[in-house]
């Protein structure tokens, strides 16, 4: 459980992810060029549930930022199964299948479009997330996150490529481990729902925002809309971040503080995860008031344009299931 745990970064998405909402990625697409020939590609295995998402090609020039490249554009999967997605597994490959560096990857995140966000609503559900460090989540035995046949997840990536060679014809696969539902399933044996949490320094609105030269400290709060357990958490920085920070406003204690690891340049190594499973996860109610804030010192002498995020990411198990419904919402 704690490996799961060492690997739940964002990101963007996290990336990833972090990547926090479905705004995020329309507005760095407003600035964009879109790629041409980009397609995502599906390969299911039944028998071993899982399957693997490829999305490309891609052609990434040497030395390339993300502001100025053509990225791909938001693609959609299609859940073809009612079940639970277990672990997620990205990498960068070529046509050959190859292995290529992760660093260009600058994220990817996953949104389902029939779920708003339980702490910003405003948003689609953000279910992963992995940036350049390539965040890889594994299973976590005994929790899923539920999906019903027909949902669809929005795939949202962005590339760059700050080496000196180039990478024509780029491919991102994610392999997506699942567990079918089946007619045998009962209360005992089924999966206990787990719900992303991603704590934004920019709450509920767009993740990125500028790295202003030196020492910088940003701070966002979100009031907590329904009562549950987090189990644990990780983060995500961009480079020349040095702290994440969790604090619980309504009881004034900290909840996690995660301290990132630099390379001499500045550049994001890794991020430390937090576990709260030795007294069986942290209590979250209603209504609490929860704050996370970011630290930077920017090296680089001069302004980067979306050039942070600041995001705390884990899991959170809901007190009630049924509540949960009001996620529910219509694709656009």
């Amino acid at each position: 459980m704690k490996r799961f745990f060492s690997y739940l970064l964002v990101a963007f998405l996290l990336a990833t992810f972090a990547r926090a909402a479905s705004a995020q990625h329309d507005q760095h697409h407003m600035a964009h060029k879109i790629a041409a020939g980009v397609n995502l590609n599906v390969a299911t295995d039944a028998a071993a549930q899982v399957t693997t998402l490829r999305l490309g090609p891609i052609n990434l020039s040497a030395h390339s930022d993300h502001m100025s490249m053509a990225q791909p554009p938001d693609l959609f999967w299609v859940v073809p199964f009612d079940g639970w997605l277990l672990a997620y597994h990205p990498r960068l490959v070529d046509a050959a299948g190859n292995p290529e560096p992760g660093r260009l990857l600058h994220h990817v995140a996953f949104w389902n479009t029939r779920r708003s966000d339980f702490l910003c609503p405003n948003k689609e559900e953000h279910i992963f997330g992995a940036g350049g460090e390539m965040n890889d989540w594994p299973a976590l035995p005994g929790y899923g996150y539920r999906v019903a046949k027909g949902e669809r997840i929005r795939i949202a990536t962005m590339l760059h490529n700050p080496t000196g060679t180039a990478f024509p014809n780029t491919y991102l696969e994610v392999r997506v481990e699942y567990r079918a539902r089946s007619a045998g399933d009962t209360p005992a044996t089924a999966l206990k729902s787990v719900y992303p949490a991603w704590f934004d320094v920019m709450q509920c609105g767009h993740s990125a925002y500028e790295l202003k030269p030196g020492k910088s400290v940003t701070s966002g709060e979100v009031t907590l809309r329904y009562g549950g357990t987090l189990l644990g958490v990780g983060g995500h920085l961009h480079d020349y971040g040095e702290r994440l920070v969790l604090a619980d406003l309504s009881r004034k204690e900290e909840v996690a503080a995660l301290s990132s690891k630099l390379d001499p340049d500045g550049r994001i190594i890794s991020m430390p995860v937090v576990m709260f499973t030795d007294r069986g996860g942290y209590r979250l109610d209603r209504g609490e008031r929860i704050r996370v804030t970011a630290t930077y010192d920017n090296r680089a002498g001069k302004p980067l344009p979306d050039g942070a995020m600041g995001i705390v990411v884990g899991y959170f198990v809901p007190d009630s299931e049924a509540q949960m419904a009001a996620l529910r919402r219509k694709d656009k």
